[in-house]
């Protein structure tokens, strides 16, 4: 299968702009604080659910990066950006 190194940068970069992190007016938003749980749970702001299209049972992937923060990102979003790169780069190779 080809990774992401094959594909040109355009291609890339457009997988990305739609699927991933797509461009809208207002692009950086504070949503304000949040509080953490005995349990470990916060609430994710009602602003930034309507913002992103986060509904009751959507699955949410946690990633992080050490120097970086955690990030929360939809699970189908992924999945159909992980489908494109897929697709765009045609029959898995047997090697």
């Amino acid at each position: 299968m080809k990774s992401m190194k094959g594909m040109n940068r355009k291609a890339t970069e457009n997988l990305v702009d739609e699927m991933v992190a797509p461009r809208r007016e207002k692009t950086k938003h504070i949503f304000g604080s949040v509080k953490v749980g005995e349990r470990g749970q916060v609430v994710i702001p009602k602003e930034a659910r309507e913002i992103f299209g986060i509904e009751p049972g959507d699955i949410l992937l946690v990633l992080g990066d050490v120097e970086r923060g955690i990030a929360l990102v939809k699970a189908d979003a992924l999945q159909e950006f992980a489908k494109m790169i897929l697709e765009s780069s045609g029959k898995p190779r047997l090697d």
